[in-house]
């Protein structure tokens, strides 16, 4: 690090949970953010302004001038371009010290595992379930972390899958293997600051995993009720009969 990086991360530097050891990680550190919406947004946001070397970025929707309300990576000349070309010109702005690498495309098959395959740590940020269990079902496979938040109406959850650890559960653990049929934000609303704090608290995760400090939510599910600002937290125990992850490596 020069001399221009320790200043630029002074303040975190300073925890002693972090210091120079535990930046030089993050600078090290590359992820993969499925979905550059209201949660990718402060997520994408935060972890630059950290110094996560290499972003991954991936989404192949467009600005939409309804996402503006809560997708905060975004602004009014975004509308009509590919969100990860905007999302990356916000974080070259923030922080031209990180490498964003664009995928405008929905992540898939043999991609999505190339994409998964390629980084430390995975957040879902996506808005579907689909998404998730595919995204998942690569994590398990090549034994990478993964954060995954969700929010609609004014509601939230948040947790974190680990295959490094065998007593964490997966997403399908928790989820089961059901399929997209649950309202989206067009259809049910959400509000923007709610997306705001699951995703901010997502990159909060994604800083302990990297560099290894903190308690992360493994086997944990973090519930939000935004309406009467309360949360709530409820334990998750490793299915034994998963498909997904029962036969993982030290399972």
């Amino acid at each position: 690090m020069d001399d221009n990086a320790l200043l630029r991360y002074s303040r975190q530097i300073l925890l002693p949970q972090i210091d120079i050891d535990g930046q030089q990680k993050l600078l090290d550190s590359s992820v993969l953010i499925v979905g550059l919406g209201g949660l990718g947004a402060p997520v994408a946001l935060y972890l630059a302004a950290a110094g996560v070397g290499t972003l991954v970025l991936a989404d192949h929707d467009e600005v939409d001038l309804t996402n503006l309300q809560r997708q905060i990576i975004h602004h009014t000349g975004s509308v009509g371009q590919l969100k990860v070309d905007s999302a990356a010109e916000r974080l070259q702005a923030l922080n031209p010290e990180v490498k964003s690498l664009q995928l405008p495309e929905a992540l898939a098959g043999e991609a999505l595992r190339v994409a998964v395959a390629n980084v430390d740590l995975v957040l879902d940020c996506s808005d579907n379930f689909t998404t998730r269990q595919a995204v998942n079902a690569a994590c398990v496979a090549l034994s990478k972390p993964l954060v995954s938040g969700a929010a609609i109406r004014l509601e939230g959850q948040l947790s974190v899958f680990d295959p490094r650890d065998p007593t964490s559960p997966c997403y399908q653990c928790l989820y089961g293997e059901g399929e997209d049929s649950a309202l989206s934000c067009s259809e049910a609303g959400v509000l923007g600051p709610l997306v705001g704090l699951v995703g901010s608290l997502q990159a909060l995760e994604a800083l302990k995993l990297l560099v290894g400090f903190g308690t992360p939510l493994v086997g944990r599910l973090l519930l939000i009720d935004a309406l009467d600002s309360r949360f709530r937290e409820m334990r998750v125990r490793r299915d034994p009969a998963c498909s997904c992850c029962a036969a993982r490596p030290g399972a």
